[in-house]
């Protein structure tokens, strides 16, 4: 992982003694509330519904185990002894006194760490692939691309008050585990028939109350060129976004106003002033970077390890948990494993100081120290030796990690809702607990298969329920709580060939306690039509809403 130098550590000590200075003039009166609202937010600390809330930024979703346990160290120390991993691989602190924010920046610095454009209408932090640089379905390493354009883009300039907050993601493989088309700018990267890097450039995509998948604007743009094209994407942006309606504001509202070919144009005639400046990326430089993202120190396999394929067949609930929560690396005897941090009894994303120590050792001891954060709200060791699974999964267990749902509907994404988010018009985690409850028998979701149920508590869409194949999303009616349906949504390319898509509402909403029968009449009905093995996703694409519609409404009608 990218490691700071003297210059990176110094601006991050600066700017926690600039906000240290800002939140004591504050506390002392002298800022006044408006003064200090763009201070706090440009670090990362939120107004909620019961206390201040401290977004940590985990760029590309990449963690050390030291900066892990300090992340617990943390929850323990500042909050109420647990932290909320989010769909932007940050983490989040709801219960952090605001004096004490500054304290914790400082903590965070001494790792490496920090909150900065984590909030605010600026570049917020990168996302991309939890299996970067270990997936076997992986063509090009985004990493190193990923931290460039985030040294880039933090504390530039020009870009420090954009009409709305920015949303950047990166991918290299085949298969889409970044949602790239549903971010401001996307990025796929591939190598040419030469060898050399290109990239496609995608823009104008986005959830929230407008969500549109976004349209590729620039292809086979070479990799030097990465840094000034998004530069040029930006300032037509900053130039022409609206500013007189926040609603209005994002790109993707722009683009589809002036049609993605006329606002590639634009940034065609803004990039001739780039191209060839400073921004273009030296291949010095990217050497510099990449350095740090070099192949782990790997022993040498032949294959697949012969114990581990044993206790495969001796044990079904190690070999169902190696179904769903291990995944395929790119070198032999290798292989990447997801703590699932979705279960009974706490909220999606949510885990506690003592798990994320043990996390820790699990990594040093297993992972060669690195851990991963999925957009999907999970933790990852990426680097783990088929012979030491079967232990690792022993281990998992105990810490309440090993629940083998990955892929699966009880891997909800959620907000965390109405019972945190000011901004919420209702409450997800008690609908994430029904459902969780609902299907709660593991022999029925694996005959279930694979899909993807996401929960948002308004129409920020920060649990990204418009991609869910099962999307919800809470709604007011006079001031009650309701949820709405979607059927359709996917979040990006699959293995399968399965585009983008944007999920349908089926009618009318619900109240919270009708969820759960709700979903199960929707599987009833896929488990129903569906032909062979075909997955929930495909059967609602082959088939429409209708039928889906008709079984949920039938008792009302």
């Amino acid at each position: 992982m990218y490691i700071y130098d003297e210059i990176d550590q110094q601006l991050i000590d600066d700017r926690v003694r600039q906000f240290r200075d800002q939140t004591n003039r504050y506390l002392a009166g002298e800022l006044s509330e408006d003064d200090f609202r763009p201070l706090r937010l440009q670090n990362g600390l939120y107004v909620q519904r019961h206390a201040p809330m401290l977004r940590v930024a985990v760029p590309y979703g990449v963690l050390n185990s030291k900066q892990v346990r300090k992340l617990a160290h943390i929850a323990r120390t500042y909050d109420r002894g647990y932290g909320h991993f989010t769909t932007r691989q940050n983490i989040q602190y709801n219960w952090p006194d605001l004096a004490k924010v500054p304290d914790i920046l400082e903590e965070l610095a001494t790792v490496q760490m920090h909150a900065i454009q984590t909030s605010g209408n600026c570049v917020r932090n990168f996302t991309a692939d939890q299996f970067a640089g270990v997936a076997a379905d992986e063509v090009i390493d985004p990493r190193p691309y990923a931290e460039i354009m985030r040294q880039w883009f933090t504390f530039h300039p020009e870009f420090a008050y954009l009409p709305r907050k920015f949303k950047m993601a990166l991918s290299g493989s085949t298969g889409d585990r970044a949602a790239i088309y549903v971010h401001d700018i996307g990025v796929q990267l591939y190598p040419a028939a030469d060898g050399t890097v290109l990239a496609d450039v995608i823009v104008g995509g986005g959830l929230g109350r407008t969500p549109i998948v976004g349209s590729v604007i620039k292809k086979g743009l070479p990799w030097f060129d990465l840094l000034t094209y998004c530069d040029a994407v930006l300032r037509v942006y900053n130039r022409f976004g609206r500013r007189d309606n926040k609603y209005k504001a994002r790109i993707k509202i722009l683009v589809k106003a002036l049609g993605p070919d006329t606002f590639g144009d634009m940034v065609d005639e803004e990039w001739k002033y780039l191209k060839d400046g400073p921004g273009r990326i030296p291949q010095a430089e990217f050497d510099r970077v990449n350095a740090h993202f070099q192949p782990k120190p790997y022993e040498s396999f032949a294959g697949n390890d012969a114990s581990f394929e044993a206790k495969k067949a001796e044990n079904p609930a190690f070999a169902r948990w190696v179904s769903r929560n291990v995944h395929p690396h790119k070198r032999a005897g290798y292989s990447a494993i997801t703590f699932s941090l979705k279960g009974l009894g706490f909220a999606p994303g949510d885990i506690t100081d003592a798990q994320l120590d043990k996390v820790a050792d699990l990594a040093d001891q297993y992972s060669f120290g690195e851990i991963r954060v999925s957009h999907e709200q999970n933790l990852i060791l990426t680097d783990v030796k088929q012979s030491d699974l079967f232990a690792l999964w022993e281990a998992a267990k105990e810490l309440k990690l090993a629940n083998p749902n990955i892929g699966l509907l009880t891997n909800m994404i959620a907000c965390p809702g109405g019972d945190f988010c000011a901004l919420a018009n209702a409450k997800s985690i008690p609908i994430a607990e029904g459902i969780a409850q609902r299907f709660e028998d593991l022999d029925y979701l694996f005959d279930i298969g694979e899909l993807d149920l996401n929960i948002s508590g308004c129409m920020n869409s920060c649990g990204h329920h418009h991609i869910g194949h099962i999307g919800i999303l809470g709604v007011d009616k006079n001031g009650s709580e309701w949820y709405q349906i979607s059927l359709g949504g996917n979040q990006g390319m699959s293995a399968k060939g399965t585009p983008t898509s944007l999920g349908k509402v089926i009618g009318p909403s619900f109240a919270q306690d009708e969820v759960p029968a709700v979903i199960e009449k929707i599987i009833q009905t896929y488990l129903a039509l569906r032909q062979d093995d075909e997955r929930f996703i495909d059967s609602v694409q082959r088939l429409g809403i209708e039928p889906f519609k008709e079984r949920v409404y039938a008792k009302a009608n």
